[in-house]
């Protein structure tokens, strides 16, 4: 086997699918395989003896599963994940045991290959519709919580007590119903009792009366 070329080991339980991207790496002049494994174990002895320059692995494998074996090589090669899943849980573990890159198995030889060599540069990698998927939930709001005090002065001012009223009913000060509420309306991001107690309810962050 020549060492010319981007040095690579492949690892994928299914013998078909790794057999597969081991072929379509082959046909690149650019590339050079230079070990399979079919588990985790396997990739990280891979690793110890070859020192690629990028390891491609899948993320579920016996013996250890990608994100296992990432944590043991991350220091010694770039990583980039190759699997059918997407979730969010899956790509932030991945990413946090030292993945540089995020590929789906649908990915074309060029998308591979260009991956492959920009993995190698320390650059990340992802996916287009992970790309996008990231984007998407950067962009959406983020989540908001009330803490079970918040609820209650928001519950009794949804009941139509006042602020010395919530007070006694909680037995706190009415400085104290005051802070909370300025907490409840910074995280609503609205101005006005009403509009809080609006907001809560819609966004089901506070029980409708029966």
């Amino acid at each position: 086997m020549t060492t010319t070329g981007l040095r690579v080991i492949v690892a994928d339980d299914h013998p078909a699918m790794r057999a597969g991207v081991v072929a379509l790496l082959a046909s690149d002049p650019s590339i050079t395989v230079v070990g399979e494994a079919g588990d985790g174990r396997e990739a990280v002895e891979l690793v110890e003896r070859h020192t690629p320059d990028v390891a491609l692995l899948d993320l579920r494998m016996p013996v250890l599963d990608g994100v296992a074996a990432t944590e043991r090589i991350a220091g010694r090669t770039k990583v980039l994940i190759l699997t059918t899943y997407d979730s969010d849980t899956d790509i932030e573990r991945a990413v946090e045991a030292g993945a540089v890159g995020y590929l789906l198995k649908d990915a074309t030889r060029e998308q591979l290959v260009a991956a492959l060599h920009a993995a190698a540069r320390g650059e990340t990698v992802l996916a287009p519709q992970i790309a996008r998927h990231l984007v998407t939930r950067m962009r959406a709001p983020a989540p908001v919580s009330l803490t079970p005090r918040e609820t209650e002065v928001l519950r009794a001012v949804a009941d139509g007590l006042s602020n010395p009223e919530i007070g006694r009913r909680l037995f706190i000060g009415e400085a104290t119903v005051k802070t909370h509420l300025l907490r409840v309306f910074a995280k609503l991001d609205v101005s006005d009792r009403t509009h809080a107690v609006v907001t809560a309810l819609e966004r089901g962050l506070l029980d409708r009366p029966g």
